[in-house]
Parts: C-alpha cells; sequence; structure tokens
C-alpha cells in the first residue's frame, strides 16, 4: 500500500499544488496542514549572494548556521569559524541598504537584513528561520536563551510568531496547542517569521556538552511559561533526528516534552525505514524532512528539473512532511513558494 500511495503521490505532483502562498483554498488549511519547501544553509555566499536575495527566493524556510563566540560574547554565523563572521548577511538595517552592503556579518545584523527586508515585503508568506546553534548556547557569558530572545525581540519585534501566539489563552502547552490544530492558516501568518532552534553538530560530538540546544531552550520555555512570561519566548525548540514513534518519550524529562512540536531529521531515514509519519500530521506537529533529493527517485541535490521539485514535493507531502528541504536555491520563486496540501 505505501508503494502505491507513493506512486500516485507522484503521479498525482501537480494536482496536489495548492498554488503560491496566499491562494485561495478550501477550508484555509493551518500551517501544519500544508507542505512547503526550504532551502538548506541559504546564509552561504554560494547560494545567495546576500541574504535578502535567500528571502526573496520564495522559499518557506531559510538556514543559519550561528555560534556563540564564547571569547568575543558574540552570536556568530558561519558554517565552520567559532571567532569569525562567513555569510552573505549585510551591515544593512535600511531597505535602501540591502543587496550593496559589506557581508560577512554577525546575527543581530541577519536579523537587521529581515527587518529592512519585511519592509519591502509586509506581506511575505510565513518564513521558518532554522537556527543551528553550532556549539549551542554558553549562559554563563551572556549568550544563552534569554539573551537570544531578547536579540530576535529588538530586531523583528512582532514580526515573530512566537510560541505565546501558538498558546493563546486557551492552552497551557504547545503540545495541547498543535494536537488542537491551533495553529493560523497561512494568510493569517503573513509577514511573520517563525525560529526553529536546532543543536549544532559541533556540540553534538562534544564529549564535555550534555546539555544541548533542545533540552536547554524547552527547559527555558517550561520555566517561562511557570513564571508568566511565556511571551518572551521567540523560538521553537526542535527535536532533531528521524525517528520513529515519538522520540521526546525517551530523550526528554517528562516536563519538557509538551514543549516540543518541531521535529526535523533526514527524509530518506523517515521514508525509506518506514517509520509511521502520520504520527506528526495527526498532532499536526511540525514536521522538516531535510536532503528531500535522496529520497528514492533520487534527484539532484542543487538543481532538479522543476517537475521534479513538484513531484517530490508532492511525494513528501503524503509521507506527512511539513517542509522539505534541499540546496535548492538555484530554483525560481515560482517553485520554492509552492505549496501542497499535507496528507
Amino acid at each position: 500500500m505505501r508503494v502505491v500511495r507513493r506512486l500516485a503521490a507522484l503521479l498525482g505532483a501537480a494536482a496536489m499544488l495548492v498554488g503560491v502562498p496566499g491562494n485561495a483554498h478550501a477550508a484555509s488549511p493551518t500551517f501544519a496542514q500544508t507542505t512547503t519547501i526550504g532551502t538548506h544553509n541559504a546564509y552561504e555566499k554560494d547560494k545567495y549572494t546576500y541574504w535578502a536575495q535567500a528571502l526573496d527566493s520564495g522559499a518557506s524556510l531559510l538556514e543559519l548556521d550561528v555560534y556563540a563566540d564564547s571569547v568575543n560574547r558574540r552570536w556568530r554565523v558561519s558554517h565552520s569559524n567559532p571567532l569569525g563572521d562567513d555569510n552573505n548577511c549585510e551591515y544593512a538595517s535600511k531597505p535602501g541598504d540591502l543587496y550593496s552592503k559589506n557581508r560577512n556579518q554577525d546575527l543581530g545584523s541577519c536579523l537587521d537584513n529581515m527587518a529592512a527586508w519585511e519592509q519591502l515585503h509586509p506581506d511575505h508568506a510565513p518564513i521558518v528561520v532554522k537556527v543551528e546553534m553550532k556549539v549551542g548556547f554558553n549562559n554563563d557569558v551572556g549568550l544563552g536563551p534569554d539573551e537570544f530572545d531578547t536579540l530576535v525581540s529588538q530586531k523583528l519585534g512582532s514580526n515573530v510568531y512566537k510560541p505565546a501566539d501558538l498558546l493563546g489563552s486557551s492552552y497551557s502547552t504547545l503540545d495541547a496547542a498543535a494536537k488542537a490544530n491551533a495553529w493560523p492558516t497561512r494568510d493569517q501568518l503573513k509577514g511573520k517569521f517563525i525560529f526553529e532552534l536546532i543543536p549544532g553538530t559541533v556540540e553534538e560530538s562534544n564529549p564535555f556538552d550534555h546539555y544541548w540546544t533542545d533540552e536547554e531552550y524547552g527547559d527555558h520555555l517550561r520555566d517561562l511559561y511557570a513564571a508568566g512570561n511565556i511571551s518572551a519566548a521567540q523560538a521553537f525548540p526542535a527535536v532533531l533526528g528521524a525517528a520513529n514513534g515519538d522520540p521526546r518519550t525517551s530523550r526528554y524529562d517528562a516536563s519538557i516534552r509538551p514543549w516540543f512540536v518541531f521535529f526535523d531529521g533526514d527524509a530518506a531515514t523517515y521514508v525509506n525505514n518506514g517509520y509511521d509519519t502520520s504520527f506528526y500530521s495527526a498532532n499536526h506537529y511540525i514536521l522538516i524532512m531535510t536532503d528531500a533529493y535522496g529520497v528514492s527517485p533520487a534527484i539532484s541535490s542543487t538543481d532538479p528539473t522543476d517537475a521534479e521539485v513538484a513531484a517530490r514535493l508532492a511525494l513528501l507531502a503524503a509521507d506527512h512532511a511539513s517542509i522539505i528541504t534541499s540546496d535548492w536555491s538555484a530554483k525560481s520563486a515560482s517553485v520554492l513558494s509552492s505549496v501542497a496540501a499535507r496528507s
């Protein structure tokens, strides 16, 4: 049956597409009921000359790699340099400065670029900003969850869709709100950025780090809610790595499990292992499938045809993905902004 469903998804790719963000669609699906496309490591200069061009791309997810530089006490944006910046973010905080200023700036400037771009595109489709905290937080030097929240809030203000927005006045945990499908529609999320936090590769390989980003931010959300200050939180922590069943059960203390509604893992691992990904859509959780090109039949990781992207979007929408990602920065906005109905 799984093979039949996957073939049907491939053949029905065009039929599953519901158009670009903002188009009317019967029953007004919520954010958790659609599937969209994101770009891996969109901050890299070989993908986009400027971060503003990544925002222009139409992609529904853009990724930043962030280092907590404990020596200089800065948030660095780089793939492999923990003490310096190597990225396409500019020293630009006004719309007129975009696409022209010096690059290789810190996280604050990346956020400044987003705020300036927002002024030019106030009704843009929702964009998930996936932040990989390469070495994790360092609360001891003032680079912890509180400081991250403060920076994002100062730079982007009400343009961020926050955990408190999902909770509203009706729910006491993100899990309860997600299961009730309290997510807004994509139209209601126009003009919003949504921050997703994942542990970093350096952090994961550090034998002395036993308090990773996901757990630390989960504790942060729990404690903010208990203190009546959940509105300060700016991000959603994600459970990283494809797994079968509910991966929160074995990874986290029961007190923070309900604060995880984002899940993030390799697409081929989910699909090829036959994991029951209906768990995610049934509970209206956000499932990000990375390296979407690698699911059989494999396609180019950088420059597939439009038809191949459409087929891959439909295929993984049928496998309950919320967002699929790859290094497809070369595709046009009409492709990267495609939206499918999530099964």
